[in-house]
């Protein structure tokens, strides 16, 4: 096997590397110490830090070819401080595209091939109607331009010029053949050629950010000067724009996308091909190209993409599709996150997921802390379960912030919420929670009025079999293995325990409210069935309250299951009796019955016997239209490895190859019952200030 030597610490920690250099990789220095048999070692760019001289040195003295990595275009949502790439350049031509002086291997297609079109038109076009459709470019937080500055861009009766700064000293501008008089000679063209325009002076992101000074930062806005310094989408900021100049900015191609004259100062790599205005020639580039033309070389041919949520190299549709998605996430917050009175464990656990905009999430201990913050009618106040914090109501209503409710998902994890595991879903609901039935939720909504189309019905039912063939459910935690059950015929029910302080027991139950209870009307139903007690498994664990004592769950069951998972249960049963229990959605996916004798969720809609009767009115829904309504609408899906928002169907394939990881390690056995283990998480995270 050979190996793909890395120069930098930094590189070994993008996800997924491996993938988009097709082969297994190392850090240079292990290579030496272990004499790995390389086919070629890696750099960033034209960086010339000590690990990337020592590695270009090393692949040079060993005839090994040098490859040139960089960010693509399509990068990822924010910048690289918070968000992994799903896109990477890999030139193996020695060059790369930014730097003008030599030939990358982008310029070498651009320059030879005679066939950059021809037979994939329709998915050139695709491509990049979807870039321009969707705003995207190689960061994508930018926010929709302020009322206040468009009108401004509006009313100017003038040419609008946009003007693009850039990071001081990046190497994208002296490799462009460029310096600071070339951004000071590209203001006065610009000033010169239209006198009275408005000039608009857009700063880069990580100059927005803080992290980097630009060349125009110390530029002040004045009559005709409008400097733009906040994060916006660059093409609602360019459908305002006449024209466009820059040295070597991405922002420049665009423009070009967005069929905008462009003016070239230095030489990027969409210069000299007949579609910009440029100021300085390469000898080098001499065909002419079409848009469309450079699009396909640069961003289908040049660049590679993973599908972020296989970790697998994919196309630049799965790059688009996650950078949609992202862009729909961080649109449920226009404006600041304010949580209230999170335990400091979720506040250290869930940040990245709370808000995409991490300058935007504020932390409050209670609501005098939240008052504090000043939150207006574009803030939401976040807080945790069915019942706002003392004081926050009060405080949204003084502001007109936003309520909105937070809670676990459907399909969590592999491992407990009380042992610190992270969630893979997260239910975000300004309206109510699914398991309060006082209130009408979002999930009642969407049950109540939402029509679902053919395409959205059949992932229900790829999904539905996809949990119901892995035996997936909340946890992903116990044994599977049929149970040694001894029926002999009769009617098999089963009975599965709730933590007494649970919420959805306290806000959903009726008079049947309590382990003890449910097992008696489970009984007093049918008296010759063979009943089954399931112990709730965070009561089993010993980290919730609701412990049933055998001795008096023996009086109305005929066995107690501590072993077989309650997917295995439930395949093993004939019915399913419970309060609130997601085990009865559980159930109600391996179409199995279930009376119900509370007001879960599931209820109420044609598919459940009710003991109870709804508080509101319900139509009757297909299960098809059930599960796509609670599993791919109402709850948000999370990527821990790219941090961003996911789907139902990834994350259910990812906690289903993380069980049969954990299983085969032997760990997910120690997740199941190892006490010292629960200790421990208890422990560290009091000592890292969570609890």
């Amino acid at each position: 096997m050979k190996y793909i030597a890395i120069s930098s610490p930094g590189m070994a920690r993008i996800p997924y590397l491996d993938s988009f250099l097709a082969g297994p990789v190392v850090p240079l220095s292990q290579a030496r110490r272990r004499g790995a048999k390389l086919q070629a070692v890696a750099g960033w760019g034209n960086k010339q830090g000590k690990f990337h001289a020592e590695a270009e040195a090393y692949a040079q003295q060993h005839g090994l070819p040098y490859w040139r990595l960089e960010d693509g275009f399509l990068r990822s949502f924010g910048t690289a401080r918070y968000f992994p790439s799903v896109s990477l350049i890999v030139d193996t031509s020695g060059g790369i595209y930014y730097d003008s002086t030599r030939p990358s291997a982008l310029e070498e297609r651009l320059q030879a091939c005679d066939k950059l079109l021809i037979g994939r038109e329709a998915k050139v076009e695709r491509a990049m109607h979807a870039v321009v459709k969707h705003g995207l470019s190689k960061y994508n937080n930018g926010r929709p331009l302020p009322p206040k500055l468009k009108t401004r861009l509006q009313q100017h009766r003038g040419p609008k010029l946009l003007i693009v700064d850039q990071t001081l000293n990046d190497l994208s501008v002296s490799g462009a053949q460029a310096d600071s008089h070339a951004f000071e000679r590209m203001l006065q063209a610009a000033r010169s050629r239209h006198p009275g325009a408005l000039v608009v002076i857009k700063t880069h992101p990580e100059v927005s950010e803080g992290s980097k000074a630009g060349y125009f930062s110390n530029i002040k806005e004045d009559e005709n000067t409008l400097l733009v310094s906040m994060r916006v989408e660059p093409y609602d900021l360019l459908a305002e724009i006449d024209e466009v100049y820059t040295v070597s900015s991405q922002l420049g191609f665009e423009a070009l996308l967005a069929a905008k004259p462009v003016h070239c100062f230095g030489l990027p790599w969409y210069a000299g091909w007949g579609v910009t205005v440029d100021h300085i020639a390469c000898p080098r580039r001499t065909r002419k190209r079409s848009v469309a033309e450079l699009f396909a070389a640069a961003y289908l041919d040049y660049t590679r993409y993973i599908d972020p949520e296989t970790g697998r190299l994919g196309s630049i549709f799965h790059a688009i599709d996650w950078l949609v998605r992202q862009k729909q996430h961080a649109q449920r917050f226009p404006g600041r996150v304010i949580t209230v009175a999170f335990k400091r464990w979720r506040r250290s656990a869930l940040k990245s997921v709370l808000c995409l905009h991490p300058e935007e999430l504020h932390f409050a201990r209670n609501s005098r802390e939240a008052a504090r913050l000043a939150p207006t009618g574009n803030d939401t106040l976040l807080f945790w379960g069915a019942v706002p914090p003392k004081g926050v109501r009060e405080l949204a209503q003084e502001t007109g912030a936003r309520l909105c409710h937070l809670e676990d998902g459907f399909i969590r994890s592999v491992g407990l919420g009380t042992d610190r595991i992270p969630p893979h879903s997260l239910v975000f609901d300004p309206r109510g929670l699914y398991f309060d039935p006082s209130q009408a939720s979002t999930l009642e909504h969407l049950l109540l009025n939402k029509k679902v189309g053919e395409e959205d019905l059949d992932r229900a039912r790829q999904i539905r079999a996809l949990i119901v063939q892995h035996r997936m459910t909340k946890y992903n935690l116990e044994r599977h293995q049929q149970p040694g059950w001894h029926a002999e015929g009769r009617e098999v029910i089963l009975v599965p325990g709730q933590v007494a302080d649970d919420a959805s027991v306290r806000l959903g139950a009726g008079e049947v409210n309590s382990n003890a209870k449910l097992l008696q009307a489970a009984r007093m139903a049918r008296p010759d069935a063979y009943i089954v007690y399931k112990p709730h498994p965070d009561v089993a664990s010993g980290n919730r309250k609701g412990r049933l004592a055998l001795a008096k769950a023996v009086q109305w069951a005929d066995h107690i299951e501590t072993q077989a998972s309650i997917i295995s249960c439930i395949e093993a049963c004939d019915s399913l009796h419970t309060m609130t229990s997601l085990s009865g959605f559980d159930a109600l996916l391996r179409e199995k019955k279930v009376v119900v004798y509370g007001r879960p969720f599931y209820a109420g809609w044609g598919l459940t016997e009710d003991r109870l009767e709804a508080l509101r009115p319900r139509r009757a829904l297909s299960l098809d239209e059930l599960v796509a309504i609670t599993l791919l609408y109402y709850p948000i899906y999370w990527n821990w490895t790219m941090r961003g928002a996911s789907s139902c169907e990834a994350v259910v394939n990812r906690l289903l190859l993380e069980r049969i990881a954990l299983e085969q390690s032997g760990y997910l056995e120690r997740l199941r019952s190892d006490r010292f283990l629960r200790f421990r998480n208890k422990v560290y995270s009091y000592l890292k200030g969570w609890l």
